[in-house]
């Protein structure tokens, strides 16, 4: 009977210890006919703005599971860092913004294979809630899909799995997936995807990663990958440099959205021509530093959007106009 109870007590302690570590959120799945699962559901205004974006939000939570949608001081910064780019897309569109269980920053300091269960888990809120605005906000308007970061990445798997539908890329003014990469291998995969490459064409993926001229690797773009980007100030995709006094306005806003810092003319930028990535010369790691022990100095990750704020909403409205006319 002893030796009987402790095989018991041996093969629970091996269910626990297989378990831990593994997503497990309380919640079994995400209602997203519930308003308050919405950091924003704009189907009832701005029924004159020219489209809708759908907008995923970056990593704010700092664990190493997945965000619970039960944590408001999770939920208050994922509502900031969606608000600090949201204007972006305001003048012209409706905004759809869903709460998701998003893997956190400790996710990210895992290898790259140890990571799915958690992105996986992530994904399956991102591609529910892209699934009821489609089928309770949409109608038949255009869609630009935006994310940052982790948001760029559920972006891009969100255009692998859904995109595939003729009728729904014809919607498609675009997809910023800013933050993440987008590899030749990706396209190869998926044929239907396809890199922007140039300001104003439409169906496309519009992605890029700052960095500083010396950096070999980082979180986003590992060291041996290639990425496909665009430069956000002359939007070519081969390496001819863009000066600086074609930026048009570097923003920083805080989390309820406000400017509070707009420089124009802050950096130029040129596409590497081995990396992909988007070197960024005219400003330094010490002015602008990392702000996160997954990055090294020099990764200007944080300030993808706040570096090319002005253009990015530019080229939205220019691709809008291409799209309408």
């Amino acid at each position: 009977m002893r030796r009987s109870r402790a095989v018991c007590l041996l093969v629970l302690l091996v269910l626990v210890f297989a378990l831990a570590g593994r997503p497990g959120p309380a919640e079994a799945g995400v209602d997203y006919s519930l308003a308050s699962n919405w950091a924003y559901w704009e189907a009832e205004t701005g029924a004159d703005k020219a489209a809708d974006v759908f907008f995923v939000c970056p990593t704010v939570y700092g664990g190493s599971d997945n965000l619970s949608l039960s944590d408001q001081d999770a939920l208050a910064s994922f509502l900031g860092a969606t608000n600090m780019e949201k204007g972006i897309y305001d003048d012209a569109c409706r905004f759809f913004a869903p709460y998701y269980r998003q893997a956190g920053l400790g996710v990210y300091a895992m290898p790259e294979d140890r990571r799915e269960p958690y992105l996986d888990l992530a994904y399956q809120d991102v591609a529910a809630a892209f699934d009821y605005y489609l089928a309770h906000g949409g109608g038949e308007r255009p869609i630009l899909l935006a994310g940052f970061s982790q948001g760029a990445e559920l972006c891009l798997r969100l255009m692998k799995d859904r995109f595939a539908q003729a009728e729904l890329r014809d919607r498609l003014v675009a997809c910023y997936a800013i933050g993440w990469r987008l590899t030749p291998e990706d396209l190869a995969a998926c044929p239907y995807l396809k890199a922007a490459q140039g300001e104003r064409d439409t169906g496309v993926i519009v992605t890029f990663n700052s960095e500083a001229p010396a950096v070999e690797s980082s979180l986003a773009v590992p060291g041996g990958t290639k990425t496909l980007s665009i430069n956000p100030l002359n939007w070519r995709t081969d390496s001819v440099p863009a000066d600086r006094s074609s930026n048009l306005g570097a923003c920083f806003p805080d989390y309820s959205g406000r400017i509070q810092r707009e420089i124009p003319g802050l950096t130029g930028g040129y596409l590497d021509s081995r990396r992909g990535t988007l070197k960024v010369p005219d400003v330094s790691p010490e002015d602008y530093p990392p702000g996160l022990d997954l990055f090294q100095p020099g990764e200007y990750h944080l300030y993808d959007y706040q570096f090319f704020y002005r253009n990015l909403e530019k080229n939205v409205q220019d691709r809008l106009a291409a799209y309408g006319g």
